[in-house]
């Protein structure tokens, strides 16, 4: 036992050491990046109707979606971007209870997660979010009803980017919200808090978080999405993405805006019904079905 001991933590130093030099070498974007290709539940088992979606990407990827009908007459339709971890199949619960609140539901894996195509990156994943919406709004269903974007943690970040580059090119059909829940202000901000927290990597924060791009860094660009309105959820029991980034990205927001705080772990908003209702309330106000 005392020669296994110090042999294991030599071989744990030499396993970091080993990921500190990969970080080095190729930048940290990785970190943003776990996916993994298991089915968890699919929508069937949830009693809800849906449609297996492929669609290629400009760049040759193939992504996978699932689209659920609302239940009975939509009043719009939610685009639905999924935190880092897994793949969708592990994410449905959180919109799956909007179906029968009458919401059109899409839901897409961005590349290298579950049955899609490829390997992540940041500058991948934006590709993958505009091609689902530009998919999605191609459907009868979507046309002429309200259409709302709804992003967690990751998602966020997507969805913050990819708003603000679709009201800025006055894209049509217009959103008429957006949804941030548990979202990061910034790529590199985050990068360079969770570096921080480990001793090994804590004396590289600062260079490994600037091999990261500042192109997309949602509290910059979360203001160019007014005139639609924004919904900022973050809770202050968040362990994953601290509370203060939801604070930094409403601050950074126009006006209309709306700041929701929360008390529920990273990602677990719609466990809640009040949370629900809160949402509903927001995507009432802003969906004008009779000015489409």
């Amino acid at each position: 036992m005392a020669t296994r001991t110090p042999r294991l933590l030599l071989r744990t130093l030499a396993g970091t050491v080993a990921a500190l030099a990969l970080l080095l070498q190729t930048g940290c974007s990785s970190v943003f990046f776990y996916p993994d290709q298991v089915t968890y539940v699919t929508p069937d088992r949830l009693n809800l109707e849906y449609d297996d979606v492929y669609l290629d990407t400009p760049d040759g990827e193939t992504l996978h979606g699932w689209w659920l009908p609302a239940k009975s007459d939509p009043k719009g339709t939610v685009y639905y971007l999924h935190g880092n971890a897994q793949n969708m199949s592990s994410h449905i619960m959180n919109i799956a209870w909007l179906p029968e609140r009458r919401y059109n539901v899409f839901i897409i894996d961005y590349r290298g997660y579950g049955r899609s195509t490829g390997a992540p990156d940041i500058e991948g994943t934006l590709h993958d979010a505009e091609a689902g919406l530009r998919w999605l709004i191609d459907q009868s269903d979507v046309q002429d009803r309200p259409l709302f974007l709804l992003g967690q943690s990751l998602g966020g970040a997507l969805g913050t980017a990819l708003a603000s580059e679709w009201v800025k090119r006055d894209e049509q059909p217009p959103l008429d919200g957006v949804i941030l829940d548990g979202t990061f202000s910034g790529f590199r901000a985050i990068a360079r808090e969770k570096l921080g927290d480990f001793w090994l990597t804590w004396p590289f924060q600062i260079p490994l978080s600037w091999t990261i791009t500042d192109e997309y860094e949602a509290y910059e660009r979360i203001g160019d999405i007014s005139p639609v309105a924004v919904m900022v959820i973050h809770s202050e029991r968040d362990g994953i993405i601290p509370f203060h980034h939801g604070e930094q990205l409403f601050e950074a927001a126009e006006e209309p805006k709306r700041f929701l705080r929360t008390d529920t772990g990273h990602g677990a908003t719609f466990v809640i019904p009040g949370y629900q209702a809160a949402v509903l309330g927001f995507m009432d106000a802003n969906g004008d079905e009779d000015g489409r």
